[in-house]
């Protein structure tokens, strides 16, 4: 299983001769390496509804007609708009041909905001993503505060690499996401969520330093590890 980082949030997995994008906010994104109109994806998964994670979903999957796999109201507004959706819920798994996927709690708020209405649409519950292949756990912990229940899901789950926020400001920023590693007790962690915009720039090897050695991985745009 080969696994990528693209910038803000966006993470690629490739497995079972699947490609599967989550969070792909690609246009807006100075930190990405991933074009918009030319990425391939047979799977999408969200986290939530905000713009900076939904980003060119809608584009990317009506090209490559990729499911998306959302929580359920959020999986209702994209359909709205033609897209190919699976619809889920926090504490839910499903089984797909290509792996498992269950969303996970996270603290956080999710709606869709149009600027020329000044209207804001209530996308569900943001949730985080439990994805297992071939024997491998990914986390993505999508937009989230700490929270104590990060014990539990690392309890359940062997997770072999985890993807936390470090940016601050709207999630947790690096000394909470050094403990929630600690809770989660992933063989690898990833910081995302960082550097996109002035209010969230952190320095991801600082955050990797709060970890035990070997354990951070500050991975640049465009970047793969392999589990």
């Amino acid at each position: 299983m080969n696994i990528s980082y693209h910038g803000h949030s966006v993470v690629r997995i490739q497995t079972n001769g699947k490609t599967i994008l989550i969070d792909p906010f690609l246009r807006g994104n100075s930190a990405t390496d991933l074009d918009a109109a030319t990425v391939e994806a047979d799977v999408i998964i969200l986290t939530h509804g905000h713009g900076d994670h939904v980003g060119d979903t809608v584009e990317i999957a009506k090209r490559n007609n990729s499911l998306v796999i959302a929580s359920a109201e959020l999986a209702d507004v994209l359909s709205w708009e033609g897209v190919r959706t699976h619809a889920m819920s926090i504490g839910g798994a499903y089984t797909f041909a290509f792996g498992k996927v269950k969303l996970t709690q996270a603290f956080h708020s999710s709606s869709y905001v149009n600027q020329k209405t000044k209207t804001i649409v209530y996308t569900g519950m943001p949730t985080g993503i439990l994805f297992t292949a071939e024997n491998k756990s990914i986390y993505h912990a999508g937009d989230t505060g700490l929270f104590y229940d990060m014990n539990v899901i690392g309890a359940r789950q062997s997770i072999d690499v985890a993807f936390l926020p470090i940016g601050d400001n709207h999630t947790m920023g690096p000394e909470d996401a050094a403990l929630a590693a600690e809770w989660l007790q992933a063989k690898q962690v990833v910081p995302i969520h960082y550097n996109t915009f002035p209010f969230i720039e952190q320095d991801p090897n600082k955050f990797v330093s709060l970890l035990p050695e070997g354990v951070g991985v500050a991975l640049k745009p465009g970047e793969q590890i392999s589990i």
